[in-house]
């Protein structure tokens, strides 16, 4: 952080001082967004050094002779990886970014580590997940979409938001639901309507929150039966699940 943005960040703390929305703290800096440094410390970044599924990035709890999991083996796409873990300041994040059209420094800065750690830099589309004409609508943008142009503007890869759409409107995931339930909330609710656009390419699928992988990986589906040679999946959080092979 310069100097001119730690003298910035000192006035509006102290004409506008913002409560933490994880701990209800004060926030030390725009830098941390809507969290403060504690709770941004008590928050796992993925950096590659625990064992991890190499194609859902979900933590690997048992040594096996695969890198893979069980969770994630008729999953449409061929990588995901996320920033973080669903957790603390980064659960605040990605709440927010419902709300609001913003992603602080701490994770952006992080985005590009991210795609390297998963050898997803090269591609040719940036693809966000769509919400439904209703939701949109109520909240007035797509934070998909919000991800998906700033990895466009660092990597100059051209984003196409129309090519993928929701077709129906389909209820929030809650926290309570099974893996089941949230895939047939999401099974056949998304169509390519310009499959000459994605024919071909490799493209990166950009969503908020990774949580059973359902939403995903049915957009992975119809990405590549538009004739999508890969699909790899990026999301700011996902939810911590622990594999155990049996």
């Amino acid at each position: 952080m310069n100097l001119v943005s730690a003298i910035k960040d000192s006035i509006l703390n102290l004409a506008f001082p913002q409560a933490c929305q994880s701990c209800r703290g004060p926030v030390e800096s725009s830098f941390y967004g809507v969290a403060c440094q504690k709770c941004w410390d008590g928050t796992r970044f993925l950096d590659g050094n625990a064992p991890r599924c190499s194609k859902c990035d979900a933590f690997l709890q048992v040594p096996h002779i695969s890198n893979h999991c069980p969770h994630c083996s008729n999953h449409y796409y061929d990588r995901a990886g996320s920033v973080g873990i669903y957790e603390n300041a980064l659960s605040s994040i990605t709440l927010n970014l419902k709300r609001m059209p913003v992603i602080p420094s701490i994770v952006t800065d992080r985005i590009f580590p991210t795609l390297d750690r998963c050898g997803m830099r090269d591609f040719d589309l940036i693809v966000p997940v769509p919400l439904s004409s209703k939701r949109r609508i109520e909240r007035g943008f797509n934070q998909a979409e919000i991800i998906a142009d700033i990895v466009s503007k660092a990597t100059n890869t051209p984003t196409d938001h129309h090519s993928l759409i929701r077709k129906t409107h389909t209820p929030m995931h809650r926290a309570a639901m099974d893996k089941k339930a949230r895939e047939m909330t999401v099974k056949n609710a998304f169509e390519v309507c310009r499959p000459k656009l994605i024919e071909g390419k490799t493209v990166l699928l950009v969503d908020d929150i990774f949580t059973s992988g359902a939403t995903v990986s049915n957009c992975a589906k119809v990405l590549k039966k538009s004739s999508a040679a890969r699909v790899v999946v990026f999301t700011l959080a996902r939810a911590e699940i622990r594999s155990r092979y049996l």
